[in-house]
C-alpha cells in the first residue's frame, strides 16, 4: 500500500499543461505528513511525545510529466537512519506504475519543548525499524546522486 495516494490537483497545472515542478515538492512534503502518521507522529502523537520531524535536505529528480486529475502515489525506503534522522527515499508513481519523480531527503527529529534534535521516542523507533528499507549495496539508482555538469 503506498505511504500517499492523491491527483495532481487543477491549481497545479502550470502554463505548460502539466504539474508545475513546485508542485512535486508539495506532495513529496505530503509523503512526509503521510510518513509522520504512520511512524506514530500524528497530531495526537506529537502532542504526546513532544516531538516533530524537520526537513534537513532534499533532492528531487523530475522523470516525467503529470497532469491534471494524474492519479499519483508516493512511496518510502529508508536508505539509512540513526537514533535521530533518517536518509529517505521517495517516490512518485502514476497509476500505471510509471516513475514521475523522487525525492531523497534527510529528515531530523525534534524535541518540541527544546526546539533541537533529540532521539526517536522509543515507540517512533519502533514503527521506523518496520519501514522497508534499501540494502547498503543495493540502493535505488537515484539516489545519491548529486547535481553537476559531467566534463568529459
Amino acid at each position: 500500500m503506498p505511504l500517499l495516494e492523491t491527483r495532481v490537483a487543477p491549481e497545479w497545472v502550470d502554463y505548460n499543461g502539466h504539474m508545475n515542478d513546485a508542485e512535486y515538492a508539495r506532495v513529496f512534503s505530503l509523503a512526509v505528513e503521510a510518513l509522520m502518521d504512520r511512524i506514530g507522529l500524528d497530531v495526537d502523537g506529537r502532542a504526546r511525545h513532544g516531538y516533530t520531524l524537520y526537513t534537513l535536505e532534499t533532492h528531487l529528480c523530475y522523470r516525467r510529466e503529470a497532469h491534471e486529475g494524474q492519479p499519483l502515489a508516493a512511496d518510502i525506503i529508508l536508505l539509512d537512519s540513526d537514533a535521530k534522522r533518517l536518509h529517505a527515499f521517495f517516490t512518485l508513481r502514476d497509476a500505471e506504475g510509471n516513475l514521475l519523480a523522487t525525492s531523497e531527503q534527510m529528515l531530523m527529529g525534534m524535541s518540541q519543548e527544546s526546539g533541537r534534535p533529540a532521539a526517536f521516542p522509543a515507540p517512533v523507533a519502533e514503527a521506523i525499524a518496520a519501514l522497508p528499507r534499501a540494502d547498503r549495496d543495493d540502493w535505488p539508482e537515484l539516489a545519491g546522486r548529486r547535481i553537476g555538469i559531467v566534463r568529459r
